[in-house]
């Protein structure tokens, strides 16, 4: 563990011991956490102790998360994901690639033309304004922007903004148009009983994806191999993974630390001062995929609420969970087949179209 303080201003943290820091940042965790879970705020457990994070970063703490520890909680991120691509979902992309082409390059289009504007303006710089504008799953984004140059802080700062704006959004309109009054949430169970065997199997995957990216030099390696083995494992071997809650919990908040304590006072200034422009953008890009949404139900005849939530820019597993409530009148194939299309192809595509619209865009 990091225990030296990389501070260059004084704080009222500054001058505690490294461990005192940390009981600082746990405590602060925890009501953020606590409070936003409370609330149903979405990715509660990763935005809640990237905020705490910030606040502790700000305040002159100078610990830092251990990089094994980050580069663990994003093999486990990335397997996540390539534990979710389900045959049925793959194979659904034959049926409507028309409707899939079409929106994947519109909303791409659409974020990378807003994403021009912020950098171009100059209220963020270059290929993180772009990387922030990605329509993909966001937490995906940021560990991505930063294997690619970009400042992962500032992509974090747009892209969980605008994880809340959508799905709040989303959930307002599936309010409205559905009556989802009488439909209970689980509860979540997070210690659930575990499959040993599962488990080992997952835990083996993580290291072997990890090991993986490293050897393939990809970007991001421990993200991008976790998601690679996790596809692989899943898909190829036809394995389950066991990913309880309480070990994706812990991730998340691995993640959210590692982002937030890297926060200082003036990158703080600069999030604030670019605060107005980029909620306008993040509205701007909402207003452009509802367009599409009713381009979809007028030509391919897709109901309102289905088109929707499908070209909804981010907050694809928050998106699910709302398709999910209202299922039976949404096509949740359909949105999460659109999703994960939309997700995939800004993975495979955003490192060349960041740079391109960056050097558009000016130095």
């Amino acid at each position: 563990m990091d225990t030296t303080p990389q501070t260059s201003f004084e704080g009222p943290l500054t001058r505690l011991t490294p461990v005192a820091q940390w009981l600082v940042l746990v405590a602060l965790t925890a009501v953020f956490a606590g409070v936003m879970i409370l609330g149903a705020v979405p990715a509660a457990l990763l935005i809640g102790p990237m905020l705490a994070a910030v606040a502790t970063g700000a305040s002159g703490a100078g610990i830092r998360v251990p990089g094994l520890g980050f580069s663990g909680a994003q093999a486990l991120v990335g397997l996540l994901i390539g534990a979710s691509l389900e045959p049925a979902i793959i194979a659904s992309f034959a049926d409507i690639w028309p409707i899939l082409l079409l929106s994947v390059l519109v909303t791409v289009a659409a974020s990378s033309f807003l994403g021009y504007f912020v950098s171009r303006w100059r209220i963020l710089p270059g290929t993180t304004a772009v990387w922030g504008s990605a329509p993909g799953a966001a937490t995906a984004m940021v560990l991505m922007a930063g294997a690619f140059g970009a400042d992962a802080r500032l992509v974090a700062f747009m892209q969980y903004l605008r994880v809340i704006f959508v799905t709040l959004a989303a959930a307002l309109i599936a309010r409205l148009w559905v009556d989802t009054s009488g439909v209970e949430v689980p509860a979540t169970v997070w210690f659930p009983p575990l499959d040993h065997a599962a488990f080992t199997v997952t835990l083996v995957t993580a290291l072997g994806g990890g090991f993986l990216g490293r050897l393939m030099r990809l970007p991001a390696p421990f993200f991008l191999g976790g998601m690679l083995a996790g596809a692989l494992v899943h898909l190829g071997g036809g394995l389950a993974l066991e990913l309880p809650p309480w070990l994706m919990g812990v991730a998340y908040m691995v993640v959210g630390w590692t982002i937030g304590l890297k926060f200082d006072r003036a990158l703080l200034r600069t999030a604030f001062k670019a605060l107005p422009q980029v909620i306008v953008s993040i509205l701007a890009l909402m207003a452009l995929c509802g367009l599409l949404a009713w381009f979809l139900h007028v030509e391919w005849d897709v109901d309102p609420l289905t088109a929707y939530l499908a070209t909804s820019p981010g907050g694809m597993d928050s998106v699910a969970i709302i398709a999910a409530a209202a299922s039976q009148d949404v096509n949740l194939s359909f949105i999460m087949a659109v999703q994960m299309a939309r997700f995939l192809f800004v993975l495979l595509a955003g490192p060349p179209i960041s740079r391109m619209v960056a050097r558009w865009a000016g130095p």
